[in-house]
């Protein structure tokens, strides 16, 4: 068998990882060297990419989303309100959604997270209603042809409003239904091997929308199949408020009634935790997807990120649905984090550093990954080059801060699995002005 060719990525502007100054050479799907400054590579090289007018960083990984959002961005009903009184408005519009919607909305997170930067997307999909029990598989689908690295997670709501929950019951699935799914998927697309381009992990959604009886059963599966965990926790004070009310303890003392307080486990927002509840969650080493954007915009309050760290959990950053985010944006939500967290913590503890490796190394931890999210021999060839030559950079110093602080939008190239899947900002194969008319016509459709 041939060789795969190498590609030295040569002398980059910037770099988030000092020892490749001098570049990083690609072979097949994995990083095989990193360049000194001023030296050149130790092996043979096939073909050479001059990267001295671009910032060279691990792929920026998307720790929490949902992608069929990107049909109710900026949605009239929805508008002004927190999240019980949002969601409870959106219901019934996303119970409408059908599966060219799936797939369309999916496409277009992904190009929107490619085109930031992003190479390793979770999608937290819970919305099964009659017509879409095959949504995973849609989205699975997209992924390949797109070329993304996925974890996708078989999201679940089971407690409708008749149970006392929040969603409505067109929205629900039985028990059963959802457990019987989820080991199917786990089965037809889950990769342990490294270097995996598609996981899939277990997410019911959220302890107002599922019972206590299938969070139970979603940890002895995913135990018994050694995949993830995923739901959202602590993102509200009516969460709180919820879990007192329904099942008489607080949502961490919830999360450890059903088997959910361990490594495995990754949650989204993590806001509302007191100083004992920060110390167990640490102790257990269960991540947090820290979401800026979507808590600020609903106005949800501040991930304690700095406090969670030093007690041992894993925190990663996600850009949360397009409907409360309303984008897919990876590097705009890199500076969101730096913004809010600093309100928090101050300019000097929060730096354009950390809010960097919570893209990157820190999300890979909370999907349970050690092949991604850095520049380190044996590590995947995922990696995103931006260009600091719009206007909003111009007079700018430290490329690397610039970057975060001047508000990069868009990356020139991006890099998965040793593909280039975007070149000169534009996404390898991909047709963006019809799919951009398609999804219009659709998210009309919901309107």
């Amino acid at each position: 068998m041939q060789n795969p060719k190498t590609l030295w990525i040569k002398s980059p502007l910037a770099t988030l990882t000092p020892a490749c100054a001098g570049g990083v050479v690609v072979s097949g799907n994995t990083i095989v060297e990193l360049v000194a400054e001023g030296q050149k590579p130790q092996r043979r090289i096939d073909e050479t990419f001059d990267a001295r007018d671009h910032v060279l960083l691990p792929g920026l990984i998307n720790a929490h989303h949902h992608f069929y959002q990107t049909l109710t961005r900026a949605h009239p009903v929805a508008l002004n309100k927190e999240l019980f009184s949002w969601l409870t408005s959106l219901y019934p519009v996303w119970a409408k959604l059908q599966p060219e919607m799936i797939a369309v909305s999916t496409q277009i997170a992904l190009t929107e997270l490619l085109l930031s930067g992003c190479t390793t997307a979770n999608d937290h999909h819970y919305l099964f209603p009659q017509g879409l029990e095959q949504a995973i598989d849609i989205q699975m689908e997209q992924a390949h042809r797109l070329g993304v690295r996925v974890h996708l997670t078989r999201g679940s709501m089971s407690l409708g409003q008749d149970q006392g929950g929040l969603p409505p019951q067109s929205t629900v699935q039985s028990e059963e239904t959802i457990l019987a799914d989820s080991e199917r998927l786990i089965h037809r697309y889950h990769d342990h091997a490294a270097g995996a381009m598609s996981r899939v992990a277990l997410a019911p959604c959220s302890p107002f929308s599922v019972s206590s009886e299938l969070m139970k059963a979603s940890a002895r599966l995913a135990e018994q199949h050694d995949v993830q965990l995923h739901t959202h926790l602590a993102e509200t004070h009516d969460e709180t408020e919820f879990c007192q009310r329904m099942f008489g303890m607080r949502p961490v003392d919830y999360l450890e009634s059903v088997g959910w307080l361990n490594k495995r486990t990754w949650l989204a927002h993590g806001i509302h935790f007191n100083e004992e509840e920060i110390i167990r969650l640490g102790k257990a080493g269960t991540g947090i997807a820290h979401c800026p954007s979507s808590n600020m915009l609903l106005a949800s309050g501040m991930c304690p990120t700095l406090d969670l760290e030093a007690a041992g959990c894993p925190v990663g950053l996600g850009v949360d649905g397009s409907a409360s985010n309303d984008g897919s944006n990876m590097i705009l939500e890199v500076r969101q984090a730096l913004l809010l967290q600093r309100l928090r913590y101050g300019a000097s503890k929060i730096t354009h550093q950390k809010v960097l490796n919570w893209a990157t190394q820190g999300s890979a931890a909370c999907l349970g990954r050690d092949d991604i999210g850095e520049i380190a021999v044996g590590k995947q060839a995922d990696l995103a080059l931006f260009r600091l030559d719009d206007i909003q950079f111009a007079g700018a110093g430290d490329p690397l801060a610039a970057l975060v602080l001047c508000g990069a939008q868009r990356a020139d190239r991006v890099m998965v699995a040793g593909r280039w899947r975007v070149t000169e900002g534009a996404v390898e194969g991909l047709d963006i002005g019809a799919l951009k008319a398609r999804q219009r016509e659709l998210a009309a459709q919901l309107r």
